[in-house]
């Protein structure tokens, strides 16, 4: 990877961030709670090139009312940037193929222990006791909400989706460290261009050496290209708006504030999700889980006092 050289930092506005990762929580919570319905008739890579095409075409349409420049001003920046978050995504997503949810979303939310190692051994970066101690909280909440290995037991096999974890800890530190200069709208939609092209190439790959994929989620990952009903469409579209409006959120976070501030007020993402997991579908976590949220709460808090 070329050497890309940093841009100068602005000073860390910890609540305006953590008030835009309420927003990305919101809309990401909402529109995940769905992907039950997408998995069942579509591949995931189906999924993200037909996403990707929905976010091209609402940018369009919007794209002239925002009178934003859309040219990047470090493009190897924003290609970089953007190849390794949707790494991080895709190897989450694929995880789900094989593991339960709550092994996946477990090692996805390692991403702020890589922050600090990352922001610290790559960049010299001071990292103080506070912010550690919020992010073991953080990541203690994160085990009593998933319970990881309770369900299926943990072997090699778990390693995916740390890999994904650090990868979209990556992706957070080069949003702030090479890409603090670029709008949120460049950045997003360099985003959802890498994951429509690895979806274009995962559905080139089935194409050419089918593989037998199972009914339902079951063959979400192994799927070849299916004609999906209205409903899939419809939802395949919410969840394109969604998470145009909620990546874009978090994008502006972590240009706001440092990545190993903003990425403890992620560990939200998990609560909002059960609530809305809840209202929609009557899930109901149990008296565990609320101790762990109460927890990623509280790890949110810490930092946002220290950041003040």
């Amino acid at each position: 990877m070329a050497h890309v050289e940093a841009a100068p930092l602005q000073v860390n506005r910890t609540i305006a961030a953590a008030g835009a990762i309420l927003l990305y929580a919101t809309a990401i919570g909402f529109t995940d709670n769905y992907v039950r319905v997408i998995a069942a008739e579509i591949s995931l890579w189906q999924f993200h090139a037909m996403r990707t095409l929905f976010v091209l075409v609402l940018a369009a349409v919007l794209i002239p009312f925002l009178q934003t420049d859309l040219r990047p001003r470090n493009l190897h920046a924003v290609a970089a940037r953007s190849l390794v978050h949707g790494m991080a995504l895709m190897f989450y997503f694929a995880a789900l193929g094989f593991l339960s949810v709550a092994q996946a979303a477990a090692g996805l939310f390692t991403a702020p222990i890589f922050v600090l190692l990352i922001s610290r051994f790559a960049y010299g970066q001071r990292i103080g006791p506070f912010r550690i101690a919020a992010v073991a909280l953080g990541f203690l909440g994160i085990l009593l909400v998933l319970g990881p290995g309770k369900q299926e037991p943990i072997t090699w096999i778990s390693a995916v989706p740390l890999i994904s974890g650090f990868f979209y800890a990556l992706g957070n530190v080069a949003t702030r460290r090479w890409c603090a200069g670029e709008s949120a709208l460049v950045l997003t939609l360099g985003f959802f261009v890498v994951m429509g092209a690895l979806g274009l190439l995962g559905m080139l790959v089935l194409a050419v050496f089918p593989q037998a994929a199972g009914a339902g989620s079951a063959g979400f990952l192994l799927r070849g290209v299916t004609m999906p009903s209205a409903e899939v469409v419809f939802w395949v579209f919410v969840q394109a708006a969604g998470s145009l409006f909620g990546v874009a959120a978090m994008v502006r976070a972590y240009q706001l504030a440092d990545a190993s501030r903003v990425a403890v007020f992620e560990y939200v993402v998990l609560p909002v999700a059960a609530l809305w997991g809840f209202v929609l579908w009557g899930d109901m976590p149990g008296a565990v889980a609320v101790l762990g949220m109460v927890l990623i709460f509280a790890s949110g808090l810490l930092i946002a006092l220290r950041g003040k």
